[in-house]
């Protein structure tokens, strides 16, 4: 009888252990979070990213990060903060890290942009839906990512390095949007950012 009692203690004790492991599963719990604590400094643990100028990479398209991630590596998106970075996520597994960081739920930015430059954002964007749709979501057939939720301060600066053409400088492909980013004024651009950061 003893004995009985010891095992069924025993069993329900071990499927307490079980279900508490489960429950406490967090964003660092998952297959490629080891990989991807060399991200966290900068992007926030799971790629939920709190400041205003690095951008969120939780739910991120793996098509979407899988191509930025080669670009930086080979020099084509210059950044010296990214290159190193980028080689690294390519010998640890890019596919690992990418599936890692899609996995993640996405947390828009707490970051708040002025209401009034949500407004102007919102009427200047029509030139951008062309690509990025109405409601920012972006189209993987034509290259765009989705802009909803960035930090506002990562968008602006993003846009300004396309219109400098300072961002995959010699991708073809982008030639068109660095045409018409060469027509959007700075504040415009700054309001577009506003506008687009907002979306959710």
């Amino acid at each position: 009888m003893r004995t009985t009692i010891r095992l069924v203690a025993g069993s329900l004790s071990l499927g307490v252990v079980l279900v508490a492991g489960v429950a406490a599963a967090g964003p660092l719990d998952g297959p490629g979070a080891a990989k991807a604590l060399a991200c966290s400094a900068c992007h926030g643990p799971g790629g939920q990213s709190p400041s205003n100028t690095m951008p969120i990479i939780a739910g991120i398209a793996p098509w979407y990060f899988k191509k930025a991630i080669e670009d930086y590596a080979a020099g084509r998106r210059p950044s010296p903060e990214m290159e190193p970075y980028a080689k690294y996520v390519i010998q640890a597994g890019v596919d690992d890290l990418a599936a890692y960081f899609t996995g993640q739920a996405r947390q828009p930015t707490a970051m708040r942009a002025d209401a009034a430059a949500i407004e102007r954002g919102r009427a200047a964007s029509k030139q951008c839906a062309i690509c990025h749709g109405e409601s920012g979501r972006g189209d993987a057939a034509k290259g765009s990512p989705d802009l909803r939720g960035q930090p506002p301060g990562y968008l602006r600066h993003q846009m300004l390095l396309f219109k400098a053409d300072r961002r995959n400088p010699a991708d073809e492909t982008l030639k068109a949007l660095k045409a018409l980013m060469k027509t959007v004024p700075d504040d415009q651009i700054g309001d577009l950012a506003a506008y687009y950061s907002s979306l959710r």
